[in-house]
């Protein structure tokens, strides 16, 4: 695998999972008071914890994206 084939994969997972994080925040910030209460239904919780939920799952999945994609991605292309 040569680094020019590993810089475009980094930099289109960077891509691609930003913009899940994006759809994600953006469906969650349309609906989050059905989708709360849905999601407590479903899994037996209180709302106000569905909410932190989705506030913890955000805020992982963005770190994760910036450790495991993005981070990769910039020191490849400093290479």
């Amino acid at each position: 695998m040569t680094l020019v084939t590993l810089t475009t994969f980094f930099g289109w997972m960077t891509v691609l999972n930003i913009g899940f994080l994006t759809i994600t925040a953006l469906v969650l910030l349309a609906g989050h008071e059905r989708l709360a209460t849905l999601h407590a239904g479903m899994f037996n919780m209180e709302t106000a914890d569905v909410k932190k939920a989705y506030f913890k799952y955000i805020a992982n999945y963005k770190i994760l994206t910036l450790v495991f994609c993005l981070a990769p991605y910039i020191a490849l292309k400093l290479m």
